[in-house]
């Protein structure tokens, strides 16, 4: 049974290390970038150096997942079975692959200010005591004491949350492809899909079957498609006559060098406030963004200056030692955000009972790359199961 993965962000790479360890599945992973030891051409600005375009390669890796207030529901699941995975699935690479992935295990500090409910991160915290998760609420004493960095006048407390993470998406991203590459995945980088087209006697009505993509390598067939393409997507969808509306949302990020630790060394979690994020990424370096910029007239975008300085403003506000910082390098991404529906969209193309989504996943694509795998992962074998057994209903006597 072949599959042909189209995407190779974090979410495409996970779902091929996903499915390399299911029996009897032939994996390939088609992707537009060069091969991810080459750094790509877009996205780039001032000396970036990140691998992976577009959202992946412009993510902080902040794993919201125990301090959402999602308790429910399948939004809450996907959190919850992403940072269980995250706990087995960065020691397991890093064995496998012998790389080092940087994955802060200290939690994520996200400070109240005045206008914020207390109230209602209390409930929250009740409820996720209720889930035997960790929530915890600090005063602003208690904030002085342990992250004296702090200093914001307008803090009125914080809510910590010491099972959530941070993890270097570029790094996780290589690891899960030379993870899927050991158990025989097929990566084809630098190779562009121009487009699929369904046999004429197939435009019909009820679900029908893609049969093969045609891309800048030659025509490639499969028994199941993944479209992981992010804003790439729209296009492919499109050419099989079915409209998936994605949009881009502009962030820019920077890394900074301080040259010590902000606070307490041996203490480093992940800062936010306002939506801004402290980012440490060791020897007094920290990662601080990211802008939410939105189209202004289509499709049309590009970086605003202005937006990312008032981010670094931000950041100093909360953590006043970030002004004797140094800009190592700034980039930028574009997040895909559907339109008029939920992120993310995983299942089924429309009319189609091979082609599956998992896509548009917009802030949360490092997050909940290892439930997205699942689920796809999931959605195939059953599909598979199915089939076989409707070829073994087909195979008995009349």
């Amino acid at each position: 049974m072949n599959v042909v993965i189209i995407g190779c962000g974090i979410v495409g790479a996970a779902i091929a290390y996903e499915l390399s360890q299911v029996k009897d599945l032939k994996v390939t992973v088609v992707d537009r970038q060069p091969s991810p030891s080459l750094p790509p051409t877009n996205g780039e600005e001032e000396g970036s150096n990140h691998l992976f375009p577009a959202s992946t390669g412009a993510a902080l890796g902040v794993l919201v997942g125990i301090m959402s207030p999602k308790v429910k529901g399948s939004a809450w699941q996907m959190r919850q079975t992403s940072i269980q995975r995250y706990e087995t699935w960065i020691p397991e690479l890093e064995s496998l692959t012998g790389r080092i992935i940087p994955f802060n295990r200290q939690g994520i500090l996200s400070l109240c200010l005045e206008q914020e409910d207390l109230v209602k991160w209390g409930e929250l915290a009740k409820v996720r005591h209720s889930q035997g998760l960790p929530l915890e609420i600090w005063d602003t004493a208690q904030l002085k004491k342990v992250c004296p960095q702090v200093e914001h006048g307008k803090v009125i407390g914080a809510v910590y949350s010491p099972s959530d993470r941070q993890v270097d998406p570029t790094a996780l991203t290589l690891a899960l492809v030379d993870a899927a590459r050991h158990y025989g995945v097929t990566f084809k980088f630098g190779v562009d899909v121009l487009g699929s087209e369904l046999p004429p006697h197939e435009h019909g009505v009820g679900e029908q079957l893609c049969h093969q993509i045609e891309t800048t390598a030659g025509t490639i067939s499969a028994d199941w498609f993944v479209v992981s393409a992010g804003l790439g997507s729209c296009f492919l969808t499109s050419q099989l006559k079915q409209m998936v509306d994605i949009r881009p949302v502009l962030g820019q990020a920077l890394h900074v060098r301080l040259g010590y630790s902000l606070g307490n060394p041996d203490f480093q979690p992940v800062i936010t406030g306002d939506d801004t994020y402290i980012v440490p990424v060791g020897y007094g370096d920290y990662w601080v963004g990211a802008t939410l910029e939105f189209p202004s007239n289509g499709q049309e975008i590009s970086p605003d200056k202005k937006l990312l300085e008032s981010v670094r403003k931000a950041a100093i506000r909360f953590c006043p030692d970030l002004s004797k910082a140094t800009t190592i390098r700034t980039w930028w991404g574009l997040r895909p955000r559907p339109e008029e529906r939920p992120a993310p969209i995983i299942g089924k193309l429309p009319g189609f009972s091979n082609v599956l989504l998992a896509t548009g996943h917009y802030r949360n694509g490092v997050l909940l790359a290892p439930a997205t795998s699942d689920k796809i992962r999931e959605m195939i074998t059953a599909g598979v199961r199915s089939q076989e057994e409707a070829a073994r209903w087909a195979a008995l006597p009349t």
